[in-house]
């Protein structure tokens, strides 16, 4: 069978890339830093629940993550709803008409939104359309939509949800060619497309626990609490600093923060190390609120503020009366004591949904590197390396996606390619 290719890192990159090539019967080695696996997208236990460190939504646009579940037999955790923004002051839900006319009548019958707002927005998408969504030169998504004319209020209520909640970037610093490539593979694809899947269970179960059982099936292996510290040349390959262990191909999916510590030490990745260390970060922060009994929400997923404020989410498949209010990007509330903000988050859910029950229990968890600033312009590194052998995984490598986990699966799906047509063009495994 050859040897194992090592993959530095279990996050949703490292375990697509791992479950590819078992697939078709090369053997594997995950190694995970963590004593959990799904890196930025894992669970955690509280108080006897098995919770996620993030509400990680998903849509039909993704293709790959959903081709992924299937291989694993957990796909059917996922709920399938339409697409329904429901902000104060704006509720458009697309009906389960054929595309375009499902996008048509949305528009049409969206409550909240003048006549003249409704026109720019389907004036902006026909614009773009027009266009095959590529833009003469990347901007920040204000400016796009400036240029656009698309109004201040529809800005507010509609594009601006849309992009913090997708590029986790806010609009005057976001890019505006990946807003639209979320666009085009979203709102304007097939009607599919735009649906919103909602995790129906724990992360762990979705993805990091079925994909360990596939890899160890096959014959592959997943370490846990198996920390590398940096990866070293040797005439057989690579040394794996730390787990002390030398592999011929290698795939690095750690976050790209620790790019620098891991890779630092291969001269022919200056440029690429130097590239990720010039990136910024943004936050995402998320509460957890366990109520006595289910709030009466009108759809899983609510907008507590008409801007790009917190959205509350359904989470009662993992206990009853339990909801996650997730807020993506910088911003204010991240100064405030956790205390403080769950109050505030009280307040909006009464102002939102009337008189709560009574509150059980509440935690807040913030990463602070959630995600990379997706500006325009932002240069990203291919799969390939200039050192044959050695490959990048993550939501951060070059694609037409934001750091998103249909971004990541692409991803590691890239390198676990790479390597069979390498492995069958050579012959050498």
């Amino acid at each position: 069978m050859g040897e194992p290719v090592t993959i530095v890192g279990g996050g949703w990159a490292g375990l697509a890339a791992a479950v590819e090539l078992a697939a078709h019967g090369m053997p594997v080695r995950v190694l995970e830093a963590a004593r959990r696996l799904g890196g930025r997208a894992r669970s955690i236990d509280w108080q006897g629940l098995t919770l996620d460190n993030g509400q990680h939504l998903m849509m039909g646009a993704y293709r790959q993550t959903l081709h992924l579940l299937r291989r694993l037999g957990s796909d059917h955790l996922l709920q399938r709803r339409r697409l329904r923004l429901d902000v104060p002051g704006l509720t458009l839900a697309l009906p389960y008409l054929p595309a375009p006319l499902h996008l048509g009548v949305g528009f049409i019958s969206a409550r909240g939104l003048t006549l003249a707002e409704k026109a720019a927005a389907v004036r902006l998408l026909w614009h773009l359309q027009r266009r095959h969504y590529r833009l003469p030169a990347d901007v920040s998504v204000a400016e796009l939509l400036g240029r656009l004319r698309q109004p201040s209020r529809l800005i507010h209520r509609l594009w601006a949800p849309i992009c913090v909640a997708a590029l986790n970037t806010p609009i005057d610093q976001a890019s505006a060619q990946v807003f639209c490539n979320v666009l085009r593979d979203t709102l304007a694809a097939r009607r599919a497309a735009s649906d919103f899947l909602f995790a129906r269970a724990d992360l762990d179960r979705l993805l990091p626990g079925p994909a360990a059982h596939y890899i160890r099936a096959r014959g592959g292996e997943v370490r846990l609490n198996c920390p590398v510290q940096a990866v070293e040349r040797t005439p057989q390959g690579f040394r794996l600093v730390g787990p002390d262990l030398v592999a011929r191909r290698v795939i690095v999916a750690t976050h790209p923060a620790r790019l620098p510590a891991l890779l630092g030490g291969l001269p022919e990745l200056a440029g690429v190390v130097g590239m990720v260390s010039r990136y910024r970060w943004q936050p995402i922060l998320t509460t957890w609120l366990h109520f006595a009994a289910p709030l009466p929400l009108p759809y899983p997923m609510l907008a507590l503020d008409g801007g790009a404020g917190p959205w509350v989410f359904d989470r009662s498949d993992l206990a009853p009366g339990l909801v996650s209010v997730v807020v993506s990007a910088e911003g204010p509330h991240l100064g405030l004591p956790a205390a403080h903000w769950q109050a505030q988050l009280l307040e909006r859910l009464v102002r939102r949904l009337g008189r709560l029950p009574p509150l059980r229990a509440a935690k807040t968890i913030v990463e602070k590197r959630a995600t990379y600033a997706c500006v325009p312009d932002l240069p990203r590194p291919d799969n390939c390396t200039p050192i044959p052998g050695l490959y990048l995984a993550g939501d951060y490598t070059a694609g037409d996606y934001p750091a998103t986990l249909e971004g990541a699966v692409r991803s590691g799906l890239g390198c676990a390619r790479l390597i069979m047509d390498e492995i069958q063009t050579t012959g050498y495994a």
